[in-house]
């Protein structure tokens, strides 16, 4: 494995920060080029920024190695910015969607993408057994901490959907998860695979205009996070083995001062409840 320069990768990835700052994205592009040659891992989402500014392919998901490094980093900060600073609240929707449709309450729940545990808290009172996955080990340290799980695993959560082999879920939550997913077969089909017949699946998704997206049906936006267009959504659900219970649309976070559109999304797995 080879060892990387730890001075001049950070030196490349300044460099090619600054020139994407300055507009000169050619340059930039080819900065990011040199970034990933010294660390092909790409810590510091290279190949996602590259495709941020058109000059890269869109990649089928964030490097988990970037996942990983951004969440450890931020673990300490992580409520303060996203909720207080972000403004975000999607876990507090997803408890108003289940009380407003009346369901609920369940006995197995899996929180992917848990980080500190946002969402395991929001609904603890209406899960029998929660169970919290994350890549980040240090904000499962933190989950840890509040006692809200009986189980935490540090996985990818497809790798980890298609190597459990516990009893399924009767609901299955992914806040904030799908902005560093790409294409949503892997977490769509290893989502069916885990639930129950009947057992629900509720994530959340960022979006763009449909002009943007120029049918496509997903792509990184302009913060390095990848949005999904409503009718791939739809698709895929549908492809995947799902029934569409509810698609709304919301304010996930707030980015620089505006809104970032995105839905609120109800399925349930095929089969009899």
């Amino acid at each position: 494995m080879k060892k990387i320069d730890e001075e001049a990768l950070a030196q490349a990835y300044d460099r090619a920060l600054a020139l994407e700052k300055s507009g000169d994205l050619d340059a930039a592009a080819r900065a990011y080029a040199e970034v990933l040659a010294l660390d092909p891992d790409d810590h510091g989402g290279a190949a996602v920024r590259l495709a941020s500014m058109g000059r890269g392919e869109t990649p089928e998901k964030a490097p988990d190695a970037y996942v990983t490094t951004l969440f450890d980093q931020h673990a300490e900060v992580f409520e303060d910015v996203l909720v207080e600073q972000l403004g975000y609240a999607v876990p507090v929707l997803v408890r108003q969607r289940l009380q407003t449709l009346g369901l609920g309450p369940f006995k197995r729940m899996l929180d992917l993408g848990c980080g500190t545990g946002l969402t395991g808290g929001t609904l603890r009172d209406m899960v029998e057994d929660l169970t919290g996955i994350d890549l980040s080990e240090n904000m499962v340290e933190i989950a840890h901490e509040k006692d809200l799980y009986e189980t935490l695993y540090v996985a990818e959560a497809v790798d980890f959907l298609d190597d459990n082999d516990e009893e399924p879920f009767d609901l299955i939550t992914a806040t904030d998860v799908l902005p560093y997913l790409g294409a949503l077969e892997p977490l769509f089909f290893g989502a069916a695979d885990n639930l129950v017949p009947g057992g629900l699946f509720i994530f959340s998704s960022e979006t763009l205009s449909a002009d943007t997206f120029a049918g496509r049906g997903f792509m990184v936006g302009p913060h390095q996070r990848f949005a999904h267009a409503e009718d791939y959504v739809r698709n895929r659900l549908d492809a995947t083995g799902f029934d569409l219970v509810e698609i709304a649309d919301i304010t996930v976070r707030m980015e620089d001062g505006e809104p970032t559109p995105g839905h609120l999304v109800v399925a349930r797995r095929r089969g009899d409840a």
